[in-house]
């Protein structure tokens, strides 16, 4: 298969250019060559800026193509302004953020979604980044048919993962101590390891699959007390959990899903209790969860003191917030 990735360099790209050579396919890369520009010499890399100038993919056909960095409806319509005659298959990563009622649980590929007045909007916030990535799906299906697939990503974790959104936990664990761990013991979390989605969403497009499809994981029902226990069990059991009340979270302005990563409130719980069945069904399989906690925490040993993403407790912070909790 000869197969177009737009993106490819960061992360989740990096992980299906990586599959996809794996497997003996032919991989293009089109990306502005400004991240990890070493990786791949085996793939044709072509450069441009797809808000601007696509010039380098005209002329060209492909088997498929994978977009991994749509985020506005005009980024779709850029490429498909010369890819629509030129792919077999096209698939856009989207996100479980299209989704607008996440008070609801067990949100399948047709619960309610988030619709902006005005779609050509450009900038993304936390407010317009789930309604315009629908937007971007449907300029998808309006340029390339039936095509199309639609992939909607919960969080995506791992090696690489340049957020920390994920990888907060096993270092967490790792330091030791009285660890803040908020909310519901019982809570339920969904991620999805980036290596198990890459892996899947290259064999939907080998296949051809068209539609939308949630894809997140693991497979089985996981506590955020399950989470820990594996964290412990990998990586330090002595580390100790500390179960914060989650009002009591709340009125100190501790942030949700950023300063501590995984929590969402109780109102929110349904960001973590998606439906994936559909695509469990299209062959999406999971690694376990120790070994994504594991390969994470054994990649992070590698940044050498890079500084850390903004999606983290420090350390004082949560010092203080165990000695007003313990002493309340």
């Amino acid at each position: 298969m000869k197969l177009l990735i737009i993106g490819g360099t960061i992360f989740l790209g990096r992980y299906i250019a990586d599959e996809a050579i794996k497997r003996g396919h032919t991989v293009t890369l089109f990306n502005r060559g400004k991240h990890n520009p070493d990786l791949f010499p085996e793939a044709e890399k072509l450069h441009g800026d797809r808000r601007e100038d696509v010039s380098a993919l005209a002329g060209r056909t492909w088997d498929a193509a994978i977009d991994t960095c749509g985020y506005l409806p005009r980024d779709i319509r850029a490429t498909g302004s010369v890819l629509n005659d030129a792919v077999v298959h096209y698939t856009f990563v989207s996100s479980i953020s299209v989704y607008n009622r996440f008070d609801q649980t067990g949100l399948a590929e047709d619960a309610s979604v988030g619709i902006l007045e005005d779609e050509e909007i450009g900038e993304i916030t936390g407010e317009t980044y789930g309604p315009l990535k629908l937007a971007c799906e449907r300029t998808a299906q309006g340029i390339y048919g039936d095509r199309t697939l639609a992939v909607r990503p919960g969080l995506i974790v791992g090696p690489h993962d340049p957020t920390d959104r994920f990888s907060y936990w096993p270092r967490r664990t790792v330091r030791g101590g009285d660890m803040l761990v908020p909310g519901n013991p019982m809570q339920p979390v969904q991620f999805i390891d980036v290596r198990d989605l890459a892996s899947w969403m290259v064999s939907m497009a080998e296949r051809q699959q068209s539609g939308v499809f949630n894809a997140t994981g693991p497979e089985q029902a996981l506590s955020m007390q399950q989470f820990i226990e594996e964290c412990r069990h990998t990586l330090n059991p002595e580390a100790t959990p500390v179960w914060i009340d989650e009002a009591f979270l709340l009125e100190r302005e501790v942030q949700p899903f950023t300063e501590l990563p995984l929590w969402v409130p109780s109102n929110m719980a349904g960001m973590h209790t998606v439906d994936c069945s559909k695509a469990i069904v299209h062959g999406l399989t999971f690694r376990s969860t120790g070994k994504t906690i594991r390969d994470t925490y054994e990649w992070e040993k590698t940044k050498n003191g890079m500084p850390r993403p903004v999606h983290s407790m420090r350390a004082e912070r949560e010092s203080a917030l165990l000695q007003e909790w313990q002493g309340r």
